[in-house]
């Protein structure tokens, strides 16, 4: 929790029971969506309603304690803010994974950013396809 606790406060939000377990929820799971989140967190603090969970979502995204990534034809997820990297998102099941930054990805990025003289500080990618476990039903059902 600590940690958490650093994280909000260097972001200047303050450490409330509620951000602490959501934080930990969404640390927990990796990438998750509000709903269940949601879930979770009310198994220990069975009074919060979905508003308030929302509300600090919201408000943490704000302050770039969590990312959100979105999905096509479904509801966000979200995620601890941590080091640029790339989301493959699952359009059929909804599973993001996350592919690291290579050295080549980051100098097409500098490449294409310095084209247009814009200076890139932060950058969400996110990739859609079809996983590899979504792939292979498929291949099962022919």
């Amino acid at each position: 929790m600590t940690g958490y606790m650093a994280l909000l406060k260097e972001s200047g939000l303050k450490a409330t029971f509620q951000r602490l377990h959501i934080l930990e929820v969404v640390d927990k799971y990796g990438h998750i969506a509000i709903e269940d989140i949601y879930d979770k967190v009310i198994k220990i603090h069975p009074s919060l309603s979905v508003a308030t969970i929302y509300k600090n979502i919201i408000i943490m995204v704000e302050k770039g304690v969590l990312v959100e990534v979105p999905i096509m034809g479904r509801k966000s997820k979200y995620e601890l803010s941590k080091l640029d990297h790339i989301h493959l998102v699952c359009t059929q099941c909804g599973e993001v994974e996350d592919l690291a930054c290579t050295k080549d990805i980051n100098n097409i990025l500098d490449f294409l950013t310095q084209e247009e003289k814009f200076k890139l500080t932060k950058q969400q990618i996110n990739l859609y396809g079809t996983c590899s476990q979504c792939q292979s039903q498929k291949i099962l059902q022919k």
